[in-house]
């Protein structure tokens, strides 16, 4: 009986192992392989090169802005999404009615196309656009996409605009679970209404304040699509990011052996900030006594 309930097993879970050897070992692995080489997609032949790739990339001003921008989108876009998915979730929360209805309108964006989301934004901010004309007329005259800082915050505006939904959802799916004896007790123990948030509400969301920062810190990692079509990683490399760099190596340069090389160092630079930032959070949780 025991020996047929593992092949049962086996057979549920063969579907996931499959795609994962198929889309993530097999892919990882040519990865590997391909970063060690100098082969450029066109040629049948290639040479290996060992870790020439590593070397160059890790010299590279263009790897260098990717590392560093990664950053900057941070400390635009997590605590504006942060901010604002707390916000949305705490008036949705407070509604007597159409809850469900309300969430699903703020969750749209996140369903929404990034090209298209994009290419809406270009319009709204082009040199001839209703914006920038009325601007110009009262003696305002601002390169959007064309000035780092600006550019810079435009993408995280936009990535925030996509996120505040879903991360709402979580939250507001963690407000849903605190119970009201809670702050009935609060209440009763003298606990104002304007330090209600702070010292009830905002501890025991913590678990779901956790899913959502280490979700929107890992977000900052695979920034492509609104970079792609607003800035192309410009003005200079001022928005470039990994995602950007790997595509222009690979498919501009057509050197897929070095796009290879810089997709296996944003991995480890991925994996090394998200588990240092985890660290972090269930510090900053165990500090405060909410874990």
């Amino acid at each position: 009986m025991e020996q047929r309930n593992n092949k049962l097993g086996w057979l549920f879970t063969s579907p996931y192992l499959i795609y994962s050897v198929v889309f993530f070992f097999v892919p990882l692995i040519w990865t590997f392989f391909l970063s060690i080489t100098d082969w450029n997609m066109i040629k049948p032949k290639f040479n290996f090169v060992g870790i020439s790739n590593f070397a160059d990339a890790l010299q590279s001003p263009n790897v260098h802005a990717a590392f560093w921008n990664t950053y900057r989108f941070m400390l635009i876009f997590v605590p504006l999404v942060t901010v604002l998915a707390i916000g949305v979730a705490v008036l949705v929360h407070g509604l007597s009615r159409f809850k469900g209805l309300f969430l699903i309108g703020f969750f749209l964006p996140y369903l929404s196309s990034g090209v298209v989301s994009a290419l809406i934004v270009k319009g709204l901010l082009s040199y001839t656009s209703p914006i920038n004309t009325a601007l110009r007329g009262m003696g305002i005259d601002i390169d959007w996409l064309g000035t780092p800082f600006t550019a810079l915050f435009i993408v995280g505006l936009i990535l925030a605009w996509k996120f505040t939904g879903y991360y709402a959802l979580i939250i507001t799916s963690g407000l849903e679970s605190i119970d009201k004896e809670v702050y009935e007790a609060a209440a009763i123990d003298g606990v104002k209404d304007g330090q209600r948030f702070w010292r009830i509400t905002l501890p025991l969301l913590y678990p779901s304040l956790y899913t959502t920062l280490i979700l929107a810190f890992g977000v900052t990692f695979g920034i492509f699509t609104e970079v792609y079509q607003l800035t192309g990683g410009g003005p200079g490399n001022a928005t470039n990011t990994w995602q950007m760099e790997i595509f222009k190596q690979a498919f501009s340069n057509l050197q897929s052996g070095y796009a290879s090389a810089v997709a296996l160092l944003a991995s480890v630079a991925t994996f090394i900030s998200i588990f240092i930032i985890r660290k972090l959070l269930e510090v900053w949780g165990k500090r405060n006594g909410w874990v």
